[in-house]
């Protein structure tokens, strides 16, 4: 025990010392040069399933839907996740992709913000659905955590945008 104790004290040390650094003041920091996230890009299995899902369940409006212009007979399509974002989707048929385990490189989790009047509708429509969640629970106040059809969490946060949760822990 004594050596995890170390251990958790030393990346303590380690994020403090990265806080110093790098963490500017609000008042201090540059805006960014970025405009918000256009797409972010995901595999699916099976695009249907995927609209489903995210249309009907989750209230994501699709908004496009072509041909993949980098790999024949694969489709690209968008939803709309507020905040002119969306998330996006790609399926490679053919390809015999297989489920990805969560790694260095990969997606842990896709948060998007709602209202809490939102939130609210969205665990009935899980719900509903018989989608299985965790939160808001175990320390998770404004939160709720599920996995897509591929495996991909998603969690939905009663947190404005550019506000770190209330629930993370306060450290120095």
């Amino acid at each position: 025990m004594a050596t995890l104790e170390r251990d958790l004290t030393a990346l303590a040390e380690r994020r403090a010392e990265l806080r110093a650094r790098y963490l500017r003041p609000a008042e201090k920091r540059e805006a960014s040069n970025g405009g918000g996230v256009h797409h972010l890009a995901l595999i699916c299995a099976d695009p249907e399933r995927t609209i489903a899902f995210y249309q009907d369940v989750l209230g994501f409006p699709l908004v496009e839907l072509f041909e993949n212009r980098d790999y024949e007979g694969s489709s690209h399509f968008f939803f709309d996740i507020g905040a002119g974002n969306m998330l996006a989707f790609f399926d490679f048929p053919g390809l015999g992709l297989e489920p990805v385990p969560e790694g260095l490189g990969g997606v842990q989790h896709v948060a998007i913000s709602v209202t809490p009047e939102t939130f609210e509708k969205l665990k009935s429509r899980l719900d509903d659905a018989g989608v299985a969640y965790i939160g808001p629970d175990r320390g998770i106040k404004e939160s709720v955590y599920f996995k897509d059809p591929d495996g991909i969490q998603v969690e939905l946060i009663r947190q404005p945008l550019m506000e770190v949760p209330e629930s993370a822990p306060q450290e120095g």
